[in-house]
């Protein structure tokens, strides 16, 4: 049966990854008005979330963050259907690296040092791992769940492996980290997943106390590379800047818990920012202490 839905669903994914940008982004807008408006899809939880994490924010300004949120949530959906087919040229347009990110990633091949990069669930981080290998000279490997679903998660695989990305599945993270250590690459993990509560550091985050997941500290240890840090800023509707800088040059020199909380104070910072472009969706708080 799941078969059956995939082949059915395929020829609309790629009609939807052909239509002009224009096109995609009015597509969004009735997406949205359904999604939100309509069905209300998990608008609970992203209120709820909101009004947690800006307790000093009105009612007014919550809802402003949620109805932004919804458009550009309908929109990041659509823009990963865009990579199955979008152009090299096209995607450097729409999702850039700032000069001195590229001249960062450019130092670091040139010193022969791989790095571990962090990031969370912000801007479109799917187009940003597209940019990345076409824009850095580091092989660039992503840590992800693969979908229970093997067609559709053959499908997500072909998408963020567009322009030469690799994908490891989380449960072998650490050995394929081993055996490419030959090789100066770069090996993203996303930080804002929701572990369990015995795999986890807790830490306020957003104005909560958060359980977050260790595994980017525990490999950057074990490995010994540095961590840098990966934000992606939303400039306008469908274009996005990527910029990274070190948070770490010895993550072996570092007390337990001391990566874990600097990354994730990074990314709070980065929401704070622009809070309308992170998944508020995610159950993140889900777990307590």
């Amino acid at each position: 049966m799941t078969a059956v839905i995939y082949y059915i669903c395929l020829p609309v994914i790629y009609l939807l990854s052909l239509l002009p940008f224009p096109l995609l982004y009015l597509f969004s807008d009735f997406c949205c008005f359904i999604l939100y408006r309509v069905v209300g899809y998990r608008k609970k939880i992203v209120l709820q979330n909101l009004r947690n994490s800006f307790p000093q924010k009105n009612e007014k300004e919550i809802q402003q963050i949620c109805n932004e949120f919804y458009s550009y949530f309908c929109d990041l959906f659509l823009e990963t259907f865009k990579t199955l087919t979008i152009s090299k040229a096209s995607m450097l347009k729409h999702c850039s690296f700032t000069p001195e990110t590229v001249a960062l990633f450019r130092k670091l091949e040139a010193e022969g040092k791989s790095v571990v990069l962090v990031m969370g669930h912000k801007g479109n981080w799917e187009w940003a791992g597209n940019t990345f290998s076409l824009m850095c000279p580091q092989q660039l490997y992503v840590i992800y769940h693969p979908l229970r679903n093997k067609y559709f998660d053959g499908l997500m695989y072909k998408m963020r492996t567009h322009f030469g990305t690799k994908l490891i599945a989380m449960q072998d993270t650490f050995r394929d980290m081993v055996k490419f250590r030959s090789e100066t690459n770069a090996t993203a993990f996303i930080a804002d997943q929701s572990p369990r509560r015995d795999n986890a550091q807790w830490v306020d985050f957003l104005n909560q106390d958060t359980p977050v997941f260790t595994g980017t500290e525990r490999i950057a240890k074990k490995m010994g590379y540095p961590v840098v840090y990966v934000s992606v800023h939303k400039l306008k509707r469908g274009y996005y800047s990527v910029s990274a800088e070190v948070l770490i040059d010895d993550p072996k020199a570092m007390a337990d818990g001391e990566i874990t909380r600097i990354h994730t104070v990074r990314l709070e910072a980065d929401i704070i920012h622009q809070p309308a472009t992170w998944l508020w969706t995610h159950r993140r708080w889900k777990h307590k202490r």
